[in-house]
C-alpha cells in the first residue's frame, strides 16, 4: 500500500515553480516530507530565501498536501539553495526546456552551427559568412541567420543591403538568395541600416523565434547562425529553440580574449549546447616579402580548445581582403580564392563537415553505402 509520504509526494508534482517551469519534485526543492498525526511537514528550498514566488509557492504547496484526507494541518518550511543546489536545478530547468521546445521550420536533420564570440571585434560576421559560402560551394544547402539583431552586418557582406524580405501566399518570410545561401537577417527588414533597434531582450528572443518559426526554410543540410557576442537573450533562446544547435567559439590569439570567449561557452554547455570547437581569427599577419607578425600575440585558440576538450578547428590569418570583400558584398573565398584566409576558411568548412557530417551521411543505409564501397575498393 502506497505510503502517507508517497501520496504527499505526488500531490507535489502540481505544483509548478512559475519561473522555471517545472514541478517542485521534479526540480529537487522538496527537500523534507514528514506526516505526524495528520499534520505534514514539507521542506522546499528555493533558490533564494526572499523569493519574490514564496507565497505563491507556500500557497500552492498547502493547497495540494490538504487535498489529501490524510492531512489536516500542513507546515512549510522554506529554506535557501547551496550554490551547488542553485547550479543542478538550473540545469535541470534548461534541460526541460530543451525537451519542450516549440516545433520550428527548421528541419529536425540540419546541423545548426552557432558561430559565437565572448566580445565583438574578433571577426564573427565575416566568419559566418565565408564558412556559410564555403559549405554551400561543397554543394551543401545552407542558410545563414543573422541572430545578431542589433549589430547585423550579414546583408552588406553578401551585398543584399538593398534586398528587402517578402512574405509567401501562406505569410511567411521568404529567404533572400545570395551567393547560394538561404538568408535571413534584420537588416532585409529595416529602411535604414544606419537606424540603431531600441530593441530589449524579450524583443530580440521574439525576433529569433520568428526567425525559426516564421521562416519558409527549404530542408538545409546546414544553418549557420552568427550570433551576437556575448551570452544573452539571443544565447538562451537558441538554446531552446534549436535544441540541435551546436557551437563555434571564435577568439583572437590575444590571451585576454581567451577568457573572455570561455564565458560564452560556458554558457552553451550549461545549456546543453556542445561546443565542437575553436576558430582562432587574426592569427598574424605576413608580409609580401614572407614576414611573419604576431600582432595579436598567439596561443590564446589552442590554450582555449585545450581547456574546453575541443579541437581547434582553424587558424585564419589577417587579410587585407577581408575588408575588401566585405565592403563589396562578395565573400572572400569568392573574390579571392587563393588568400590565405580563404584557403584557411575553406579548409575550417571541410573540418566542420567532418566533425558534424550531414544527417543523410549518417544514416544506417549511408554507412553500409560507405562500407561496401571501401570494400570493394580494397577488393579491387
Amino acid at each position: 500500500m502506497e505510503s502517507v509520504e508517497a501520496r504527499i509526494e505526488q500531490a507535489l508534482r502540481g505544483v509548478i515553480d512559475p519561473e522555471l517551469g517545472a514541478d517542485i519534485v521534479d526540480l529537487g526543492m522538496v527537500k523534507r516530507v514528514e506526516v505526524d498525526d495528520g499534520t505534514a511537514t514539507i521542506g522546499v528550498a528555493l533558490t533564494i530565501a526572499a523569493c519574490p514566488l514564496r507565497d505563491q509557492i507556500e500557497q500552492d504547496v498547502k493547497r495540494k498536501v490538504l487535498a489529501l484526507p490524510e492531512i489536516r494541518e500542513v507546515l512549510v518550511q522554506v529554506t535557501a539553495m547551496t550554490s551547488d543546489e542553485k547550479a543542478e536545478i538550473m540545469s535541470k530547468a534548461r534541460w526541460k526546456a530543451r525537451e519542450d521546445a516549440e516545433p520550428t521550420m527548421i528541419h529536425p536533420s540540419t546541423r545548426v552551427i552557432a558561430i559565437s564570440s565572448g566580445k565583438g571585434g574578433v571577426g564573427k560576421s565575416s566568419t559566418s559568412v565565408n564558412l556559410a559560402v564555403a559549405l554551400a560551394q561543397r554543394g551543401l544547402r545552407v542558410g545563414l541567420l543573422d541572430a545578431d539583431i542589433w549589430g547585423f552586418s550579414v546583408p552588406r557582406m553578401l551585398g543584399i543591403g538593398s534586398v528587402r524580405l517578402e512574405a509567401n501566399d501562406d505569410a511567411q518570410i521568404v529567404p533572400v538568395q545570395a551567393h547560394g545561401l538561404d538568408v535571413v537577417s534584420t537588416g532585409l527588414l529595416i529602411d535604414d541600416e544606419d537606424k540603431a533597434l531600441m530593441w530589449r531582450g524579450l524583443m530580440l528572443s521574439k525576433a529569433l523565434e520568428q526567425f525559426l518559426t516564421d521562416v519558409a526554410w527549404q530542408t538545409l543540410d546546414y544553418l549557420v547562425i552568427d550570433m551576437p557576442p556575448g551570452t544573452g537573450d539571443i544565447q538562451m533562446a537558441l538554446s531552446r529553440l534549436l535544441p540541435q544547435a551546436e557551437m563555434v567559439v571564435v577568439t583572437t590569439p590575444q590571451r585576454a580574449a581567451q577568457k573572455v570567449a570561455s564565458r560564452v561557452a560556458d554558457m552553451a554547455r550549461r545549456s546543453f549546447m556542445p561546443v565542437i570547437g575553436v576558430l582562432e581569427n587574426m592569427s598574424g599577419f605576413t608580409t609580401e616579402d614572407g614576414r611573419h607578425y604576431k600582432l595579436f600575440g598567439e596561443g590564446g585558440g589552442q590554450e582555449l580548445a585545450d581547456d574546453l576538450g575541443v579541437p581547434l578547428v582553424g587558424q585564419i590569418p589577417l587579410d587585407p581582403f577581408i575588408v575588401e570583400a566585405g565592403d563589396s558584398g562578395v565573400p572572400l573565398v569568392i573574390s579571392h580564392p587563393d588568400s590565405p584566409a580563404a584557403a584557411a576558411l575553406v579548409n575550417v568548412a571541410k573540418r566542420l563537415v567532418e566533425l558534424i557530417p550531414p544527417a543523410e551521411d549518417e544514416t544506417c543505409t549511408a554507412r553500409i553505402d560507405r562500407l561496401i564501397e571501401g570494400l570493394q575498393r580494397i577488393s579491387s
